[in-house]
């Protein structure tokens, strides 16, 4: 699936069984949620934390799809074209870390 498609896909979604979309700082609050529950699972299963009894089940792909989901619903909300935007993205990351990283006594 390309991005243009899930982002035809959330759009129908939306549209059907999601009624309407949120507005955008709905949208945005829920999208910090989200990404703080993919942070909760990365901090107990990559981290130092421990998992509490209720936390055990969490299903980090699906939470990410969660993140995923609602990036897509801002970004039709708002008229960007996720796809074409990571390739300018990419294009810029090509150029200005060329050697960036290569040349990082850190890395």
């Amino acid at each position: 699936m390309t991005l243009t498609e899930a982002q035809q896909m959330v759009d129908r979604w939306i549209n059907t069984t999601g009624v309407r979309y949120f507005n955008e700082l709905t949208n945005m609050a829920i999208l910090t949620e989200e990404v703080g529950e993919v942070a909760r699972i990365m901090a107990r299963r990559y981290g130092e934390q421990s998992f509490k009894e209720s936390d055990e089940k969490a299903d980090l792909a699906d939470e990410m799809a969660d993140v995923l989901f609602v990036l897509i619903c801002l970004a039709n909300q708002t008229g960007i074209d996720l796809e074409k935007s990571l390739m300018k993205n990419m294009k810029k990351k090509e150029i200005r870390d060329k050697t960036r990283h290569k040349n990082n006594p850190k890395l």
